[in-house]
């Protein structure tokens, strides 16, 4: 199976090197050093903007994972998104203290319900090492039971999709519920701090750092997976896992592992996410959302790593510009993008950035 030529795989590090620069040094000069005035100086606005899809770019790289390199479609992911992004935001909320509209130790919306003590779940809401490891445990955990019954069942293809979808929304049906602790229909919002350090600009300029910086060592990580064995029996069984079992492979372990590592990425995202937008409810977990990851995956290329994080910031950036200038054709243009790149770019944009490469020559074949 062709993993990419040795000339590819060395021109990797170069690119990598420059996006540590751009991530670690070029981004925060533009924002905190180039005066406003200039013309090269970068907004709070894109840095915000960069943050975001930075994390959305890490969500495309694990859907990549399991859907590109193992034949997995998961429309579930935006729940271990959330999930992630509920983790970090209880530890967010706990932080405020008395600086709340009601000055009580309880976040507001609790107070607001006339509760007297934290539910259990928060037991370790204000500890940020203890939430941290939630953050990865809770959706990790959740990822390994379902994965475990379902792919022991041998539920795989659209039914695999389906039950994926039902799983999510029926876990945004869940967190709507004031009962549950997670505050409802609004979610968490107003942060002040994060380790004691005010959530301002400078400090969500470092975030957009770290984002950047976990999504390159999550895309090594990934090289190194997918070029790896284990990465090469993972695209047999998306190729003919039939094939697989006969050889004396357990495609089940493969499977679980792989689908319960790219829902710990997701959820490392949206830790990442919520104190840079600013707030978490659960419209995270809406269907829509999970299909757009899929969307980015897509449109960018599946099996190529790059091709997703590509997609990510191709739909994001578009969807940006287009809900400020055309914010009803918005949806009609990602549904039209899709469907293009299903039709008539199923490589996505890497493949059609090769095609042009190549002068319209088509790929040789190894």
């Amino acid at each position: 199976m062709n993993t990419g030529s040795g000339a590819t795989r060395r021109a990797v590090w170069p690119a990598v090197l420059l996006s540590v620069i751009v991530v670690t040094a070029v981004l925060p000069l533009l924002n905190l050093v180039v005066p406003p005035e200039s013309a090269f100086h970068l907004s709070d606005f894109y840095i915000s903007l960069i943050g975001k899809i930075l994390c959305y770019a890490i969500c495309a790289l694990a859907i990549d994972l399991i859907w590109g390199y193992t034949g997995i479609l998961s429309l579930g992911h935006g729940l271990f998104f959330a999930l992630g992004g509920y983790g970090m935001g209880m530890y967010l909320m706990r932080q405020i203290g008395r600086d709340g509209q009601y000055k009580s130790d309880m976040p507001d919306f609790m107070v607001f319900l006339n509760w007297k003590e934290f539910p259990w779940h928060w037991a370790l809401s204000d500890s940020f090492i203890g939430q941290m490891l939630l953050v990865v445990l809770v959706p990790g955990l959740l990822a390994f039971v379902f994965g475990w019954f379902a792919f022991r069942s041998r539920i795989k293809g659209v039914y695999f999709s389906i039950i994926t979808q039902a799983l999510t929304f029926a876990a945004m049906l869940l967190f709507f519920r004031n009962e549950t602790g997670f505050g409802g229909n609004n979610g968490f919002t107003d942060f002040k701090r994060i380790l004691g350090v005010p959530i301002d600009q400078q400090m969500r300029v470092l975030l957009c750092v770290l984002s950047g910086l976990v999504l390159i060592g999550f895309y090594l990580m990934s090289r190194f997976i997918v070029h790896s064995k284990y990465g090469r029996v993972l695209q047999a069984i998306r190729d003919a896992e039939t094939r697989v079992m006969f050889t004396g492979y357990d495609p089940v372990a493969y499977k679980l592992s792989i689908w319960t590592l790219s829902a710990v990425m997701c959820a490392v995202a949206g830790a990442l996410y919520v104190p840079q937008v600013g707030i978490i409810n659960p419209s995270e977990m809406s269907p829509a959302a999970s299909i757009e990851m899929a969307i980015w995956a897509a449109v960018g290329g599946r099996g190529t790593l790059i091709g997703p994080i590509l997609g990510a910031f191709f739909v994001n950036g578009a969807k940006s510009w287009f809900t400020v200038a055309f914010p009803e054709f918005w949806l009609y243009f990602l549904g039209a993008l899709f469907i293009a790149v299903t039709l008539f770019l199923p490589k996505g944009l890497i493949g059609l950035i090769g095609w042009l490469r190549r002068g319209g020559k088509p790929e040789e074949r190894p």
